[in-house]
């Protein structure tokens, strides 16, 4: 996937950034599917990082096919060391 120019400078909310920060500590950049208090992370979090390439799915969840389980990618890494 190549990035744009748009893509690649565009900052994170502070929403987005929580959420993968806390893939940084994760076996293999897991993202959480639920917030600190247990409610589903906002799927327009997850998509919007997903379309920046900050994060990418990594494995369907055949219990709940409606919940994205992601993974930080080097960009989402490479982000957050900013």
């Amino acid at each position: 996937m190549t990035l744009t120019t748009e893509q690649t400078t565009r900052q994170p909310t502070t929403a987005q950034r929580d959420w993968l920060k806390r893939g940084l500590d994760q076996p293999g950049g897991k993202l959480p599917l639920f917030d600190r208090h247990g409610q589903q992370i906002s799927s327009g979090t997850v998509r919007a990082c997903l379309d920046q390439g900050w994060a990418e799915p990594w494995f369907s969840n055949p219990l709940k096919p409606d919940w994205l389980v992601c993974k930080l990618t080097p960009a989402g890494r490479a982000l957050l060391a900013e």
